[in-house]
């Protein structure tokens, strides 16, 4: 089912539960005019809606205009199944471009505050057509204890789809992606994680889909105790197609604790496409880091927002940022807006502005606040 939005206007959704907005308000965007002419890019991104959506962006990104580098010339909305299917996860097959996974963040009861129980879902979705072309429903695991938070990030193999948790006790899940039935179960025990000593499970592929990178939050006093602290592990991916997790490498990445005024929490990434570099949101800021050490290159901060994912552009020069900022709605109350912003990775600046991609629909509709999360992205 596709439904067409304003030109600029892309989200309507609901705050979910790691939603811990802070603002830099310093924020000033760095720009170079000796730099010499950049490639443009243009695209379309699909974002994820808690309405049990996704958004259908067509973008052209010049970063030669270093005032407004990034336009959305159009919109439609996806829908995979309305305010049951709450998602943050999209996830593009590698092979077949014109085929989306995606996962639910919140069981599909969670709007009915007297309901028991519910389900998750995983699906896959036509993107020539909009139509879910499978749907899975199951309970969540009796060991997550906690599941206000489920799956936001995913990563996947030639013949797996591997959404991950962010529940605790968190874990990674690997689905057959012809079948989409679940094939194994992965907790964090053999990594010598323990529940609640981490919060907020992530993850992705490498390039060459030979290891998978799993991204917990640091909590060693209890879950939600941030420290700003990220553990990075890379696990073999043969072995997490057989329901084994096999750590290949490890190490922390350092942020700022949460506070009243916000802090580091890290949440969606991406891998350029020829491996050199990892992407990392994290909340009050963005990480370069080197791939292959793991060691941080850059911190892209300040920022005008929250940071939740960060997808580079094919040939790595760039990145576009998803981010939750301040703002006013239509009835001038305070609210949250869906900004995206560029990143220029070979020079470590961030370029222009950041543009809205939500709040021009939703003054029109009546709704009060916008909110990004992940994304993916065929390019052009």
């Amino acid at each position: 089912m596709k439904k067409v939005l304003s030109t600029v206007g892309i989200l309507s959704l609901v705050a979910g539960a790691y939603l811990t907005l802070s603002t830099v308000n310093s924020y000033t965007p760095v720009a170079d005019a000796s730099s010499p002419k950049q490639p443009t890019y243009s695209g379309t991104l699909y974002v994820a809606g808690m309405g049990g959506h996704f958004s259908k962006a067509d973008v052209s990104i010049n970063p030669n205009n270093q005032a407004a580098p990034i336009t959305v010339n159009s919109v439609e909305m996806v829908d995979i199944g309305g305010a049951g299917y709450p998602t943050h996860d999209a996830r593009i097959d590698a092979s077949d471009r014109n085929t989306m996974y995606w996962s639910t963040y919140k069981l599909d009861t969670w709007k009915d505050k007297n309901a028991k129980g519910g389900n998750l879902h995983v699906g896959k979705t036509n993107l020539k057509t909009g139509e879910v072309v499978a749907d899975t429903a199951f309970p969540a695991p009796k060991r997550a204890a906690w599941t206000g938070a489920n799956y936001c990030a995913s990563g996947q193999s030639a013949s797996s789809y591997i959404p991950v948790s962010m529940a605790n006790e968190g874990y990674l899940d690997v689905f057959d992606k012809k079948t989409m039935q679940l094939k194994h179960r992965v907790f964090f025990d053999d990594l010598g994680i323990k529940a609640g000593e981490t919060t907020f499970a992530h993850g992705i592929n490498t390039p060459d889909m030979k290891k998978f990178l799993l991204t917990v939050n640091d909590t060693p006093t209890g879950f939600t105790k941030w420290t700003g602290n990220t553990k990075l592990m890379y696990l073999d991916m043969a072995a997490l197609e057989q329901g084994k997790a096999v750590k290949l490498a490890e190490a922390m990445i350092t942020g700022k604790p949460k506070d009243a005024s916000g802090g580091t929490i890290t949440f969606r990434q991406y891998f350029t496409n020829d491996g050199k570099y990892l992407l990392q949101s994290g909340a009050d800021r963005g990480y370069l880091i080197d791939a292959e050490t793991l060691k941080v290159l850059d911190e892209i901060t300040p920022l005008p927002g929250e940071n939740h994912d960060i997808i580079p552009t094919p040939d790595g020069k760039f990145a576009v940022m998803t981010l939750r900022e301040k703002a006013k709605d239509f009835e001038g109350n305070d609210s949250v807006d869906g900004t995206i912003l560029l990143y220029d990775i070979e020079n470590r600046h961030t370029v222009g502005k950041s543009e809205s991609v939500c709040f021009s629909c939703h003054k029109g509709e009546g709704l009060g606040k916008a909110i990004l999360c992940g994304l993916d992205a065929n390019w052009k």
